[in-house]
């Protein structure tokens, strides 16, 4: 897949970025390239490999280390409420953001 300049212009507007004429063709380039490599990393053939936890792991055992799942402070609802500038039923309000 590659990006033509009326695409790099709706991601320029989209990404409320500033695109100077001569930035353009450069800016092109350099997305398609991202665009090349994301599609040769999709087509590469994956089958029977195993997902790792972690990039070492590969090449030396990595143990992780997780600790239970305990709750470890009290409940503290009153207090972090107490600042709060305006709350209902122990919940936080906030002004609404979309119309």
């Amino acid at each position: 897949m590659s990006l033509d300049s009326g695409q790099i212009a709706k991601i320029a507007a989209l990404s409320r970025l500033k695109l100077q004429a001569e930035q353009a063709p450069a800016l092109e380039q350099q997305l398609n390239n991202i665009m090349a490599l994301a599609d040769r990393l999709a087509s590469a053939n994956t089958e029977g490999v195993e997902p790792l936890a972690h990039p070492l792991s590969l090449i030396q055992p990595i143990a992780l280390r997780l600790r239970e799942d305990a709750v470890t402070e009290a409940n503290q609802r009153a207090l972090n409420m107490a600042n709060a500038p305006a709350a209902q039923d122990g919940l936080f309000l906030v002004p609404k953001v979309i119309e």
